[in-house]
């Protein structure tokens, strides 16, 4: 890592994606710190998922440098190293349905394991212990043994963090991850997302829709309008108006969103 940017966990120079014809990502440049916890904002089709998922390194970027703990994210493999560098959790979860809570919490340790211990834990999980006390933390320590598809949203999205839990990345990518929740579970699971990164000084970059949410549980917002960066300020900075403009609302509809969660 330059010395310039020791300070700097993730550095984006120049990145853009299209697909086909369709420019999902305009040249981009920014730095993000360790422990910082960003928010990104914007309306369907900004952007938001196109980086969370270039961030992951799950897409390669067209044009531009996308460095990770000084590492070309371009350059890593899945495995071990990269594991511990990003995990995302998508905004259908990615769990597997029919299988118990165990295993799919356990998924976060693939990464880390052989691929004969990965078809071991099948049978005979592996790292238990772990995932109990990731589950624990969760909450739902109860629920271990339950078939996946029993559960409800919230506790399926808890799920879903402690697989992020026992992966160990650095850097905590969540799509939406509150989307499908009212606004008090939703308020919930960023108390435990926010306090996860904060815990353990690892940094959280979410894509969120509520102005309310932004402010209460970040420390920045990143603004995206078909592909193009709109605004990158501190999250106390963000106004209404400048909201407004970005999801391109009229004054009716401003008054709804902006007071709700």
């Amino acid at each position: 890592m330059k010395k310039s940017d020791a300070n700097h966990l993730l550095v984006a120079t120049g990145i853009s994606k299209s697909f086909g014809r369709v420019q999902a990502l305009a040249p981009l440049s920014l730095t993000i710190s360790r422990g910082e916890r960003v928010a990104l904002a914007g309306p369907s089709g900004s952007g938001k998922t196109t980086l969370l998922y270039l961030l992951a390194g799950i897409i390669q970027p067209d044009a531009g440098e996308l460095l990770l703990a000084g590492q070309d994210l371009a350059r890593q493999r899945p495995g071990k190293e990269k594991a511990g560098l990003v995990g995302l959790i998508h905004q259908q979860y990615d769990l597997v349905p029919h299988l118990p809570v165990l295993h799919n919490v356990l998924a976060g340790r693939l990464g880390q394991w052989s691929l004969f211990r990965s078809m071991i834990s099948l049978v005979w999980p592996q790292d238990r212990q772990v995932a109990e006390e990731a589950l624990a933390q969760m909450g739902i320590a109860d629920k271990i043994h339950e078939r996946t598809s029993h559960l409800s949203g919230g506790e399926q999205q808890r799920v879903a963090i402690a697989r992020l839990m026992v992966q160990g990345s650095r850097v905590i990518l969540a799509d939406e991850p509150v989307s499908s929740l009212d606004p008090v579970r939703a308020d919930d699971i960023l108390e435990i997302l926010t306090a996860l990164a904060g815990g353990s000084g690892k940094t959280l970059i979410a894509s969120i829709h509520s102005p309310s949410l932004m402010r209460k549980h970040f420390t920045r917002v990143i603004g995206l309008r078909e592909g193009r960066l709109e605004f990158d300020v501190p999250a106390a900075e963000v106004t209404d108006r400048a909201l407004e403009r970005l999801y391109d609302l009229d004054q009716s509809e401003a008054a709804v969103w902006g007071g709700g969660n």
